[in-house]
């Protein structure tokens, strides 16, 4: 039903909203201070829900901000007790049951985000759907309930998708899932590439290592190590398969180890050779450089020195009674200090292209230096390595023990090796994982969440469309679009679209404010089970227009048809409207109306019922004052 609350001034009736607010587990107490506050211990509402009759009561809060202790009492008919002993709950028992019987998601928003308004979305944040109140029906900047506030506005940005079905439970969880399992790719691939770190180093020890396999009697004396790194791999798992009982040493297994030596010598010396050749080069360029520095400024300050002859000849030339006439051997000799100068200024001009050279030459020789010292890097690893294991290779009374010490480190590294090749498990691991991510991020696209959220703009503002023309507004034919970004709707017409706040009149903000108000719940009741109570309530929705009333009573017959008064008529059609929401949700939705207009106005509707009207006594009974 529509359930209307009328009533004079001063009665409480724009108390109402603060207290429902209050007791559905609000942050702070909005109910008014003096009469209200001073006469009343506990605040309470009774709710329907699918489990039964919820009976919510809240401590008045003294001088506290809010208070924590609640009653709440449940059952299929729950009896109100005339007075409240105490608490048996607190607010955040009450609205953890609230979040339950919404079936909101506790998934934040963002995984891992810290930012308040990327937590999980909490049935408080459902408030910014159900109340107009007085400061709010009308108001040109604000559409939504305590949108005036950032934490609560921002927070209202982030989860209006998630109200419009956008975004919904299993697309959080998949986002939630879609982070765990990126972390766990980017843990996995940072494993792999350490071990194919460890690889590459191994990688470049391993020719050596199959020449000791070779001293150590593991491989035949005659084996020829190959160049590629496969084959040499094939040839340590041979060296690994091998009986070290029957690996004896001989004189050609050293010779094979000597003899790489000596090549591994003699390309050491040539790499070193040519590192101090490049270094020698990068000296000499370097000095190149600082004696090129030093021509150029030596350049810049004859060109200095020499510019007064160019000015002596201009103003010779131009001012003869100015200066002293030169003789001819003086103007001789300042042409000839003025050609100096021009010489000068050619070589200045050409020296950018010196300096560019010079520094290519040098970056040429770094990378030059760069790379031999890899290369040196390497030969001098495997020379160590034969010449550590060489010298040990001849104490022949422990060689039984040094090639089971050897194999078990060859077994090692084959290990790592396997571990780090393509078809490891660790490799498939990751295939799989990136396949998951592949999936999820499908599911989660962007993309896809925009598309759904312009789909559900659309439907509110074909909803909206067909309510205002119903109500007074100045452009009863101009559809509005929600812009969840401002948080305020646009009016769109033929020459231009305009912003909530830069329209004019109190009659228009009221149009949009209930026809925006009214499409989403009807938007809301077309999901299943959608998490937005259907409830509405408007505080003083006739303040625009202050419609002339009769004092006292009034009966249905009394009423006058032709309603000629326009204010009575504007607000009438709110009613109307009202009414007609009422009837085509079948009783699903309720809107409570808190309003100095009695039934003058709104008589004679099916669906508007009188609850109270407050004339000569209010919200709070003249006994407890």
């Amino acid at each position: 039903m529509v359930n209307v609350i009328s009533g004079a001034s001063k009665t409480g009736k724009s108390s109402v909203i603060p207290v429902i607010d209050y007791c559905l587990g609000s942050e702070k107490c909005a109910i008014p201070v003096g009469v209200i506050r001073d006469s009343c211990s506990w605040f309470g509402i009774l709710v329907d829900t699918l489990e039964g009759q919820k009976l919510l009561a809240r401590r008045e809060p003294g001088g506290l901000k809010a208070s924590g202790e609640m009653l709440l009492l449940e059952g299929p008919v729950v009896e109100v007790p005339s007075i409240i002993i105490e608490k048996n709950h607190n607010v955040e028992y009450v609205k953890a049951v609230l979040n339950r019987l919404s079936g909101l998601s506790n998934l934040q928003f963002e995984a891992g985000a810290d930012e308040r308004f990327k937590s999980r979305v909490s049935f408080r944040d459902l408030m910014a759907f159900l109340f107009q109140p007085q400061n709010i029906v009308a108001n040109p900047d604000v559409l939504f309930f305590k949108a005036d506030t950032t934490e609560h506005r921002e927070k209202l940005k982030t989860i209006f998708p998630y109200v419009l079905g956008a975004i919904s439970p299993e697309l959080l969880l998949a986002r939630h899932d879609l982070d765990r399992l990126s972390r766990l790719l980017r843990r996995k691939e940072g494993e792999l590439k350490a071990r194919q770190d460890t690889g590459a180093a191994w990688q470049r020890e391993g020719f050596a290592w199959a020449r000791l396999a070779i001293e150590y009697g593991l491989l035949p004396t005659q084996t020829v190590v190959p160049d590629d790194w496969p084959a040499t791999v094939d040839l340590m798992r041979v060296a690994l398969r091998s009986d070290t009982r029957s690996a004896t040493p001989t004189l050609a297994s050293m010779d094979v180890i000597m003899s790489r030596l000596a090549e591994l010598r003699a390309i050491e010396s040539k790499l070193t050779m040519t590192l101090n050749h490049s270094r020698q080069r990068l000296h000499e360029l370097r000095r190149l450089d600082e004696s090129s520095d030093e021509y150029r400024d030596g350049l810049r300050i004859q060109r200095d020195r020499l510019g007064l002859s160019t000015w002596i000849r201009e103003l010779a030339s131009q001012h003869p009674a100015a200066v002293l006439e030169p003789s001819e051997a003086g103007r001789s000799r300042v042409d000839q200090l003025c050609q100096a100068l021009e010489g000068i200024e050619l070589r200045l001009r050409s020296y950018p292209e010196v300096s560019e050279s010079l520094g290519k030459e040098t970056l040429r020789q770094r990378e030059t230096v760069d790379t031999v010292l890899s290369d040196l890097a390497a030969v001098r690893t495997e020379i160590r390595a034969l010449e550590g294991q060489s010298d040990e290779a001849r104490k022949v009374t422990t060689r039984g023990e040094e090639i089971s010490r050897f194999q078990g480190r060859l077994q090692e590294a084959l290990r790592l090796y396997d571990a780090a090749d393509t078809s490891s498990e660790l490799n498939q691991e990751i295939s799989m994982l990136r396949a998951e991510v592949g999936q999820l991020a499908k599911l989660v696209s962007e993309h896809e969440i925009g598309r759904k959220l312009e789909n559900a703009l659309d439907t509110i503002q074909n909803i909206s469309g067909r309510l205002i023309p119903q109500l007074d507004g100045e452009w009863p034919d101009a559809p509005i679009r929600l812009v969840i970004q401002d948080l305020s709707v646009k009016v769109i017409r033929e020459t231009r679209d305009d912003f909530l706040w830069e329209i004019g009149s109190g009659a228009n903000w009221l149009a949009y404010h209930i026809a925006l108000s009214l499409a989403l719940q009807g938007y809301f009741l077309r999901l299943p089970q959608h998490p937005v109570p259907a409830l509405l309530i408007y505080d003083q929705p006739s303040q625009v227009y202050f419609p002339a009333r009769r004092t006292g009573k009034v009966t249905e017959d009394e009423l006058d048809p032709t309603w000629k008064n326009e204010d009575v008529v504007a607000v009438r059609k709110v009613f109307a409207l009202f009414d007609d929401i009422i009837k085509k949700t079948m009783g699903r939705l309720q809107i409570i109306v808190l309003d100095h207009a009695d039934e003058e106005v709104w008589g004679g509707l099916k669906n508007v019922h009188l609850v109270e009207e407050w004339r000569g006594k209010g919200l709070v009974p003249d006994a407890w004052v």
